[in-house]
């Protein structure tokens, strides 16, 4: 089968506690809407009451195993994707297994003993989602794992490889070792900017790695605060695009696409020099059930297409289909099957 294992996500496994909160809510966790960042010790009482909550639903979630799993159920070929990353020894661990393996996708967690699977806040204020991360055992990967036999495999048999930036505040070592296979292979490498904190704490790390990416996707915050990070004093999400396309690449094989997400507002990509625009699929805002996922949605969207070798136009529009499904749904959860034309 062309597809099998064409592409290898790694990242943190969360276990997404998602419930409709309010303003007082946020406030009293020091949280603001729309943010992404690692819980504090003010945050951990958080969790219990958010489990308390008579609305929470528990979905497997993370970042990167959210934005594979979409691929997968676009793409419909099962076995087609793989990912890594490190779990607990738990019953929320097991739940990830049960639900990753029914959504096709064909997963090598590295299990420890001594930490609980990772945990992930998603309070929902009038659609709009905040998320605060408890890593836990997610934050334990190693390379040891990635360099096993059974799991270098996975590596060597990807043709296409995607990691969100938030797996530089794990094992940024990985991360490299991947970045660099792929270039010594010309296979296609993409990472995500994730979130305003990993452009400002882990700029180092990033700045490392971007020379790897052939495609590099975002949000218009994280772009923005990549910008002043940088220095580059604009806040022209086009202009800021173009800069990171340009940024020099490790390999010749391809230039990079730089890939911005911007809510309703169009899809921003820069290649080559130029800068295309692709409006989004409106929505009437009764219609909306929370914004968890959507960016997720848009790069497993774009991904399905990509490994396909479909032009960029109809990995952006693959993008945009998949988000849409999922802002209408809560958490990153979708239809039994696709009907993107």
């Amino acid at each position: 089968m062309a597809y099998e294992r064409i592409l290898l996500g790694m990242g943190n496994p969360l276990l997404d506690i998602s419930a409709v909160v309010d303003d007082e809510f946020l406030k009293r966790y020091d949280i603001k809407l729309n943010d992404a960042i690692l819980a504090e010790e003010k945050h951990l009482p958080m969790y219990a009451e958010l489990a308390n909550n008579p609305n929470v639903e528990y979905i497997a979630g993370g970042a990167t195993q959210n934005s594979i799993k979409v691929a997968q159920w676009m793409l419909q070929h099962p076995g087609a994707t793989s990912y890594i990353g490190c779990i607990g020894k738990d019953k929320f661990g097991e739940e990830m297994k049960k639900n990753s393996k029914s959504a096709g996708v064909n997963v090598q967690y590295y299990e420890v003993d001594s930490t609980p699977t990772g945990t992930c806040a998603v309070c929902v204020v009038g659609g709009e989602r905040s998320l605060i991360a408890n890593l836990s055992a997610a934050n334990c990967y190693k390379s040891d794992h990635l360099k096993k036999p059974e799991n270098w495999a996975l590596v060597e048999k990807a043709k296409y490889f995607y990691i969100a930036g938030f797996f530089l505040t794990v094992s940024p070592d990985s991360v490299q070792i991947v970045a660099e296979h792929a270039a010594a292979n010309k296979k296609y490498f993409s990472m995500n900017l994730s979130a305003p904190f990993i452009c400002e704490f882990f700029k180092d790390a990033l700045e490392k790695v971007l020379p790897y990416m052939d495609i590099i996707f975002g949000n218009e915050t994280e772009a923005r605060t990549f910008s002043k990070v940088q220095g580059w004093e604009t806040e022209n999400v086009e202009e800021i695009a173009l800069k990171i396309a340009q940024w020099p690449k490790a390999s010749e094989t391809r230039k990079r696409i730089a890939v911005i997400t911007q809510g309703p507002d169009p899809v921003v990509v820069a290649e080559d020099g130029k800068v295309k625009k692709f409006p989004v699929i409106l929505l009437p805002k009764e219609k909306l059930v929370d914004t968890n996922g959507a960016g997720d949605a848009f790069v497993g969207g774009f991904l399905s297409q990509l490994v396909q070798e479909k032009p960029i136009e109809d990995c952006v529009k693959a993008g945009i289909y998949a988000s849409n499904v999922i802002i209408q749904r809560s958490g990153c959860t979708f239809p039994e099957k696709p009907d993107f034309k």
